[in-house]
C-alpha cells in the first residue's frame, strides 16, 4: 500500500507523522472520506469543499485543492482496488503538548484501503448519549471521533450497523457515520443542519435527487416512521429494516426503493455531481 505524506508518496510502513502532530495529541484536525470506484473517485469537489469548511471551523488554513487532487491521483493509481475509501486527513501538524497550535503547518495524510458493497438493509440502535448541536464542533468533520467510536461499539454489541444520535433537545440527529431519513404520511423527511448533524454530501444529493426534505423530528419519530433509510459515502443509500427491535416489514419500502435507484442511475452517470 502507498499512502501520501506532505506531497510524497510512501510505502504504507513509511508513511508516518510526528507522535507530536496535533492530530494525534488532541485530535485537532478534518478529514473526508470518498467512494473510489475503480480508480474513480466520487463527488471529489463537493468533499473538497467540505473540508475547507471544515478546516475553517477548526481555525486552519484552507487545504490546497490542487495538492489534495494530485495526492488521490497518485494514491489511486498507486492502489487499484474496484472500491475504496478514499480518506483525506488534515491536522493542525507539529505543535507543542496540550491545546496551543504550533506554526510548523498543517498535515496531509491521503490514503486508500479497500471495501466491501453494504447489503441493501441493515438494523440500527439509538443510544443514550446526544450531539450538542450548539458545540463548538457541530457540523464540522472532525478526527475527534471518540464518541463516535465508543456509540459503534454499542451498536455491534447489539447486533446493529449503525448508532443513531439525538441530540440535547431530543430531536433526531444522525448516526455515526451516516445520515438518516424518515418516511412519514408518505413523505421523506431528514433532520435539519440545525440538529447539529454533519451536511452529508450522498444526504444533500439525496434531497437534491428525491425530493427530500428537512424536518426538525422527534427522536420518537422513528417508532412510528413507516419508512427508515441511512445515507453515507460508502453505504450510498441503505434502507433500514430494524430500530431498537423493531421491524419495518417489507424493507426497502417504495420510497427507500426509489431513493436508491435514483441515486445509483444518478452517480452512475455523473461521477462529480
Amino acid at each position: 500500500m502507498k499512502i501520501w505524506v506532505d506531497g510524497t508518496l510512501r510505502d504504507a510502513a513509511d508513511a508516518t507523522v510526528s507522535v507530536l502532530d496535533h492530530g494525534i495529541t488532541v485530535g485537532d484536525g478534518v478529514f473526508e472520506t470518498l467512494k473510489a470506484v475503480d480508480g474513480a473517485a466520487f463527488a471529489t469537489t463537493r468533499h473538497l469543499d467540505r473540508l475547507t469548511r471544515s478546516a475553517r471551523g477548526l481555525g486552519l488554513p484552507d487545504p490546497d485543492h490542487d495538492e489534495v487532487r494530485r495526492g488521490c491521483e497518485a494514491i489511486l493509481a498507486a492502489n487499484p482496488v474496484p472500491l475504496g475509501r478514499l480518506r483525506i486527513t488534515y491536522t493542525g501538524g507539529l505543535s507543542p503538548l496540550g491545546s496551543d497550535r504550533g506554526d510548523a503547518g498543517p498535515t496531509l495524510i491521503i490514503a486508500l484501503g479497500e471495501a466491501a458493497a453494504r447489503p441493501d438493509t441493515t438494523a440500527v440502535v439509538t443510544v443514550p448519549w446526544t450531539r450538542n448541536e450548539r458545540g463548538a464542533l457541530s457540523g464540522l468533520k472532525t478526527t475527534s471521533y471518540g464518541e463516535n467510536v465508543v456509540a459503534l461499539a454499542r451498536a455491534h454489541a447489539h447486533g446493529a450497523s449503525e448508532a443513531i444520535f439525538g441530540n440535547t433537545v431530543g430531536r433526531l440527529c444522525e448516526g455515526t457515520g451516516s445520515n438518516i431519513f424518515v418516511v412519514l404520511g408518505g413523505r421523506l423527511l431528514t433532520p435539519p443542519l440545525s440538529s447539529g448533524c454533519l451536511a452529508g454530501i450522498t444526504r444533500e444529493l439525496v434531497a437534491e435527487w428525491s425530493g427530500a426534505q428537512e424536518a426538525d423530528l422527534p427522536l420518537e419519530a422513528l417508532d412510528e416512521a413507516e419508512e427508515i433509510f441511512l445515507t453515507s459515502t460508502l453505504r450510498d443509500v441503505q434502507a433500514v429494516r430494524l430500530v431498537d427491535g423493531r421491524e419495518l416489514p417489507g424493507a426497502p419500502g417504495p420510497v427507500t426503493a426509489k431513493a436508491m435507484r435514483v441515486f445509483a442511475e444518478r452517480a452512475g452517470a455523473d461521477p462529480n455531481p
